[in-house]
C-alpha cells in the first residue's frame, strides 16, 4: 500500500535524494535548507552544509529562519568570516553543489529573485540575490528547487539575478573559472535536467499521479520532455517520518515553545 504524502513532501524528499553524502553543499534558506537538512538526517549524515553567514558543517536541530539564525552557529562545526566564505571557500572550488530556490526560473534556468514586472517601475519587488549570483557560478553544480506554477516557470524571466545559461542558453560558453551550472530542477510535479546541447530544460521524471497536461499547463513555455520519461520513486516511511519530525521541531522552536 503506497503512503500518504502532500506534493510538498515529494519535492522535499526528491530534492534531498539528489545530495550525495560527502558531498560540500552550500545551502540557501527554505525550500533548499528544507530539502539538504533531510538528506544530512536519512541517506547523507556526513554531507558538509555551509550557509551563506559562515557556518560550515551546521547541523541545525530546527530549521533556520535566515542565514543569520543562531541555530547554524550553535550547531556549526566552525565559523567563518563572510570574506573567507567567498574568497577561500566559494570561489577557491571547494563547493561540490550548490543548493538555491528562486521565485522565476526560465527554460534556460536563469532565475529572478529581484523584481516583478518592469524594473523602473515593478509591481513587485523581491529580497534579492544574496549570495545566489555567486554560488551559481562557483559551485560545481547546482540544483534548484521551488513549486511548480506558470507564474514562476516563466518563458524568460524578468531580471536575471543569477544566472543560469542566459537569454540564449549560451551564457556559460567559452567562460572560464565557472562552475556547471544548474544540473537539475526540482518542482512539486517533475524533474527537469537541462538538455546538453541547447541547455533548454527538459522533463526527465514525473512524480507520482502527474500528467503531462498538468505539467504543460504549470509551465509558462510549450515544455518538451524525455523520450525515456521516467517515474519519480515515492517517499519512503522513515524519510517521510524524519521530514515531518523536522518541520514540526521548526514550527514549535519559532513558535517559541
Amino acid at each position: 500500500m503506497s503512503l500518504e504524502y502532500t506534493s510538498s513532501e515529494m519535492m522535499t524528499v526528491t530534492a534531498a535524494r539528489a545530495l550525495e553524502n560527502g558531498s560540500t553543499c552550500f545551502v540557501g534558506i527554505g525550500l533548499p535548507s528544507e530539502a539538504a537538512n533531510l538528506a544530512r538526517l536519512t541517506h547523507a549524515p556526513d554531507v558538509v552544509l555551509i550557509y551563506e553567514s559562515g557556518t560550515l558543517q551546521t547541523k541545525p536541530n530546527v530549521l533556520p529562519l535566515s542565514i543569520g539564525d543562531g541555530e547554524l552557529a550553535e550547531t556549526a562545526l566552525t565559523t567563518v568570516a563572510v570574506p573567507e566564505m567567498f574568497r577561500y571557500w566559494l570561489q577557491g572550488g571547494k563547493i561540490d553543489v550548490g543548493f538555491l530556490g528562486t521565485a522565476q526560473i526560465d527554460k534556460y534556468c536563469n532565475l529572478n529573485t529581484t523584481l516583478i514586472g518592469d524594473y523602473r517601475e515593478p509591481k513587485v519587488r523581491l529580497p534579492g540575490g544574496g549570495g545566489a549570483p555567486e554560488i551559481a557560478t562557483n559551485a560545481g553544480e547546482v540544483f534548484i528547487t521551488l513549486k511548480h506554477s506558470s507564474r514562476a516557470f516563466v518563458e524568460q524571466v524578468d531580471f536575471v539575478t543569477t544566472l543560469g545559461f542566459g537569454r540564449d542558453g549560451k551564457g556559460r560558453d567559452d567562460v572560464p573559472n565557472i562552475g556547471k551550472g544548474p544540473t537539475r530542477v526540482i518542482s512539486d510535479l517533475c524533474v527537469m535536467k537541462p538538455d546538453p546541447e541547447t541547455k533548454e530544460l527538459v522533463v526527465v521524471s514525473l512524480h507520482p499521479g502527474v500528467t503531462r497536461e498538468q505539467v504543460q499547463e504549470a509551465t509558462g513555455w510549450e515544455i518538451r520532455f524525455a523520450e525515456q520519461l521516467e517515474s519519480t520513486p515515492e517517499p519512503d516511511e522513515n524519510e517521510l517520518t524524519i521530514l515531518r519530525e523536522l518541520k514540526a521541531r521548526t514550527d514549535r522552536a519559532h513558535a517559541g515553545q
